[in-house]
């Protein structure tokens, strides 16, 4: 087995780790860097619970070698946070109901945010689009998507 050294800049931080060939960037952020808000969900791609920002664009982390990501940036739920204060749409979201049982929240959260970084006011169908990788079996989507909505309307970091 391949033993490669990667350096990361994950979160804002840079990180050089020695990982084998096969090691997941999902299981590199939760085994060896015990960023554990971004779960694995089903190991294949499908539910959207281990989505990061792989240099600021969505990506399943169960899909992508962590050898790949070589150099890259990432950022993870945990990244959302600065100095203590959530990022609005952490906020949003939990003040409207948008969450229930929470393991489908890292991934929804890191996506809807993307899309507020690129699309400055998105309509239902922009918001869908941009969900349409993350599965929630507890609250439907109506929640989520208003609350994506208000939080595109209440703050002007997103249209930077």
């Amino acid at each position: 087995m391949a033993i490669h050294s990667i350096t990361l800049k994950i979160n804002g931080e840079v990180e050089t780790t020695e990982i084998p060939s096969q090691m997941t960037l999902l299981s590199l952020l939760r085994e060896r860097l015990s960023l554990t808000g971004t779960k694995n969900g089903c190991a294949g791609g499908e539910c959207g619970a281990c989505t990061v920002l792989l240099d600021g664009e969505p990506v399943n982390s169960c899909m992508i070698l962590a050898v790949e990501c070589d150099r890259a940036d990432i950022t993870t739920i945990e990244g959302l946070e600065k100095d203590g204060k959530l990022q609005l749409i952490q906020e949003v979201m939990v003040q409207s109901g948008a969450v229930q049982c929470g393991f489908c929240t890292p991934g929804v959260l890191i996506s809807a945010y993307a899309l507020l970084k690129r699309v400055k006011k998105p309509n239902d169908e922009e918001i869908q689009a941009a969900l349409v990788g993350n599965l929630c079996r507890c609250t439907g989507y109506s929640r989520i998507i208003d609350s994506v909505k208000l939080a595109a309307t209440m703050d002007e970091e997103y249209s930077q």
